[in-house]
């Protein structure tokens, strides 16, 4: 079976290598839309689905298994995806600091058949204390800027700890996907 990876995403294409060794990437380009009132797990579902979706319905993907995935880091009521500006990127750092948050991603494979498999995974993340000079240190490096939540738990310094799947903070919940992949199997 051939596979598609529907996301842009440097660290997923990492990690979905030690799956699935060879497959293209096609990344999905449309507006993410979900609908208000989602819980953060319905809206990372939604959003692999559609960027799946998007992606298989391409002319030149007929036949082949789609792979969608979408993070977001969920606090206080809050989903935070990518900051919009690094003012943006200081607000969230600055509500994570010290706290607990959730990450949750959602994954949808398409197979060649049409049907959908579609799950997520969640993983709560404890934050270090930040104090201004650190988040501000971190900013200037332009990582927080593609990343749900403002940070990458793989760029140190700034996770205390976590509970649950560290490659779901990462941005593909490996765990997860093996056990879809035993299932499509």
């Amino acid at each position: 079976m051939e596979w598609i990876l529907a996301s842009a995403s440097p660290r997923r294409r990492e990690l979905l290598k030690a799956y699935i060794p060879v497959f293209a990437v096609i990344p999905a380009k449309g507006e993410e839309k979900a609908a208000v009132g989602f819980t953060p797990q319905q809206l990372v579902c939604a959003l692999a689905r559609q960027k799946a979706e998007e992606v298989a319905a391409l002319p030149e993907v007929q036949g082949k298994a789609v792979i969608g995935s979408d993070t977001v880091v969920a606090y206080a009521g809050e989903v935070l995806g990518k900051p919009k500006d690094e003012a943006d990127a200081k607000r969230m750092l600055t509500m994570l600091s010290g706290q607990v948050h959730q990450v949750y991603t959602g994954v949808c494979v398409i197979l060649p058949s049409g049907e959908r498999i579609v799950e997520a995974d969640c993983t709560d993340v404890a934050f270090e204390a930040l104090d201004e000079a650190t988040i501000a240190a971190y900013i200037a490096t332009g990582s927080p800027m593609d990343k749900a939540g403002a940070y990458g738990i793989q760029d140190g310094g700034l996770v205390k700890g976590i509970e649950g799947s560290y490659s779901n903070v990462v941005g593909f919940p490996c765990e997860l996907f093996e056990k879809m992949l035993k299932r499509i199997k």
